[in-house]
C-alpha cells in the first residue's frame, strides 16, 4: 500500500511539472512597448508651413555692370567679404580715360581763352567810360563814343560766350566720368560674395529682368537673415503680425530658434500641382543666432496661436486619428476614448479619459498593440 501511494505521489509531481512546463511554453509573451507618463505642462496651438521654408538674407543683390565689355580688373572671388563702395570689377575703359584727359585739356584751354577775352572786355569797358566823360566836355565826337560803347558791349558778350564754353567743357568731363562709372561695379553694401560669373578678359553684358542673363556678382548681406515659408491658405487668416514663432533648421537638428512674424504676403500664391499658400517672413529674435546662419538653409516654422498650462498632456504621437489612445495598466494594454483640447505636433491636452501619471503607449505602430494585449516596458522597436 505504501509503495502504491509513493508511486501515485511521484506521478502527481511529474504531472504538475509537465503542466507547469506546458503552461510556461504556451502562455502569451508580452510585447515590448515604449511609454510616456501623462503629466501637467504647457500645450500650444500652432500652425506650420506646408513646404520647407528658406533662410534668406535681408539684402541680396545680383549685380552686373551698366555697360557691356571685357573684364579688365577683377578684385573678388567667391566667399570674399567686401565693404560698401569697394570696386568689385572694372571693364576695359582706356578709351574713356583718354577722352577724359582730352576733355580736361579742352576745358583748361577754354578757361584760358575765356580769361583773355574777359580781360579784353574789361579794357574796352574802361575805355568806353573814359570817352563818355570826355564827351561831356566836347573833347570827342558822339560817333567815337558810340563806337567805343558798342565795342565794349560786344567784347562783354564774347566774354560771356567764352565763360559758357568753359562750363560746357566742364560738363563734358562730367559726362564722360558718368560713362566711365558704368564700366565699374562697386559694392552697394557690406557683404559676402556668393558667386562670381566671369573671368579676366571675358566679355560680360548688362543683366536686366526683361533680357534675362546671369548676373556677374551675387552679393549677400550676412548681417541680417529671415525665414520665408509658405502657409496653407486655410491657416493664413489666423496668422498675425508680431506672433511668436519657432524655427527649426535641418542643419541644426532639433534646436529651436525664436522668431516673430514680420510680414504676411497680401496675395495667395498658386503654383501648379501644389496647394495654394500665403508666404510669410519670420525674423529671428536673438541677434546672436544670426552669426551661425547661412543663406539657403532649409527651415520649418511653427507659429504659436495660443498656449496654456494644462493638468494632463500626452505626446501627440500617442494619440490615434479617432481620438483614442492606449494606456499600459499593469501588464495589460487598454484602449481608451479621450477628449482632447489644445494640440500641436509635440503635445496634446487630454480633458477626459486619462489622468496624470498614467502611462500611455507611444509605440503605437508595434505589431500586437491592441486592447487587452499583454505588454511590458522596453526599448523602442525600430
Amino acid at each position: 500500500m505504501r509503495r502504491l501511494i509513493k508511486w501515485l505521489l511521484i506521478l502527481l509531481v511529474v504531472a504538475l511539472i509537465g503542466a507547469a512546463g506546458y503552461w510556461q511554453a504556451t502562455k502569451p509573451r508580452p510585447i515590448s512597448v515604449t511609454v510616456a507618463a501623462a503629466e501637467p505642462g504647457v500645450v500650444e496651438k500652432t500652425i506650420a508651413n506646408t513646404r520647407a521654408g528658406t533662410v534668406e538674407a535681408c539684402r541680396r543683390a545680383h549685380l552686373s555692370p551698366s555697360a557691356g565689355g571685357l573684364i579688365a580688373v577683377l578684385n573678388v572671388r567667391n566667399g570674399d567679404f567686401v565693404r560698401q563702395g569697394d570696386l568689385l570689377l572694372s571693364l576695359w575703359n582706356k578709351d574713356l580715360l583718354a577722352e577724359i584727359e582730352l576733355s580736361r585739356a579742352e576745358a583748361k584751354s577754354a578757361k584760358a581763352n575765356a580769361r583773355a577775352t574777359c580781360l579784353t572786355a574789361e579794357v574796352a569797358h574802361r575805355e568806353a567810360n573814359r570817352l563818355l566823360k570826355l564827351k561831356k566836355s566836347g573833347a570827342v565826337s558822339e560817333e567815337t563814343v558810340d563806337r567805343a560803347v558798342t565795342d565794349a558791349s560786344a567784347r562783354r558778350a564774347s566774354c560771356d560766350a567764352a565763360e559758357a564754353s568753359t562750363a560746357v567743357s566742364a560738363s563734358r568731363v562730367n559726362l564722360i566720368r558718368t560713362r566711365l562709372d558704368r564700366t565699374r561695379l562697386v559694392a552697394p553694401f557690406d557683404g559676402v560674395v556668393a558667386a562670381v560669373h566671369g573671368e579676366l578678359n571675358e566679355y560680360v553684358t548688362p543683366s536686366s529682368p526683361g533680357m534675362g542673363g546671369t548676373p556677374t556678382v551675387d552679393l549677400i548681406d550676412t548681417s541680417c537673415f529671415h525665414v520665408t515659408a509658405p502657409i496653407d491658405e486655410v491657416d493664413a487668416p489666423r496668422v498675425m503680425l508680431d506672433q511668436t514663432a519657432r524655427v527649426t533648421l535641418d542643419a541644426f537638428g532639433n534646436r529651436q530658434f525664436a522668431g516673430t512674424v514680420k510680414r504676411i504676403a497680401p496675395f495667395v500664391l498658386d503654383l501648379a500641382s501644389q496647394a495654394r499658400t500665403v508666404e510669410i517672413e519670420v525674423e529671428f529674435s536673438n541677434p546672436a543666432d544670426l552669426r551661425e546662419l547661412l543663406a539657403g538653409y532649409s527651415a520649418d516654422v511653427e507659429i504659436i496661436l495660443a498656449a496654456r498650462t494644462v493638468p494632463v498632456r500626452v505626446p501627440s504621437e500617442a494619440v490615434l486619428e479617432n481620438r483614442r489612445l492606449f494606456v499600459l495598466a499593469g501588464d495589460t494594454i487598454e484602449e481608451r476614448d479621450i477628449l482632447v483640447g489644445l494640440s500641436n505636433w509635440g503635445w496634446t491636452e487630454v480633458l477626459e479619459g486619462v489622468t496624470a501619471d498614467e502611462l500611455v503607449v507611444t509605440s503605437i505602430d508595434v505589431d500586437g498593440v491592441v486592447d487587452g494585449a499583454f505588454a511590458e516596458i522596453g526599448v523602442d522597436n525600430e
